[in-house]
């Protein structure tokens, strides 16, 4: 599965130890940049790029910027559920219990062991498949159709 990456210049250096990492355990990474530090970028332009990706089913994403305005961005897409998770719990209940699809990692708060670690909970944590589970999800699809025409 592929894995899209975006970040501004504040999660920049965040990402870039993120996707080396990923590369090393062979996961399949798409960087969307930025592809360079840029202190007049903005996190709108990288978190949308992702979110594209992710809406149209093409695999997951990490996003990462300094507070949390990526996860704003990329839940505006029709079928993106997006978390913002600053540790391992927060990381392996979305996956859990939301099937969120875009993590977004807040770099001004976690730092590169501990994005390690909450990106492997993430990526490893299978969503729950019962009924009232599914029923939330269902739920979340609903107000997806009546919001996104």
């Amino acid at each position: 599965m592929k894995i899209f990456l975006g970040a501004d210049h504040r999660g920049f250096k965040l990402k870039e130890a993120v996707k080396t990492w990923l590369e090393e355990q062979k996961e399949e990474v798409v960087d969307l940049g930025n592809n360079h530090l840029d202190p007049n970028d903005d996190f709108v332009d990288f978190g949308a790029k992702v979110a594209e990706k992710v809406s149209a089913g093409e695999g997951m994403g990490i996003v990462v910027c300094g507070s949390g305005g990526m996860a704003m961005v990329a839940n505006k897409f029709k079928g993106v559920r997006a978390v913002e998770a600053w540790n391992e719990a927060a990381a392996r209940h979305a996956r859990e219990h939301d099937d969120a699809n875009i993590l977004m990692l807040p770099a001004d708060f976690v730092d590169e062991v501990g994005a390690k670690i909450i990106v492997t909970a993430w990526l490893k944590t299978q969503t729950l498949v019962d009924d009232k589970h599914q029923r939330r999800l269902n739920k979340l699809k609903q107000i997806e159709e009546r919001n996104f025409v």
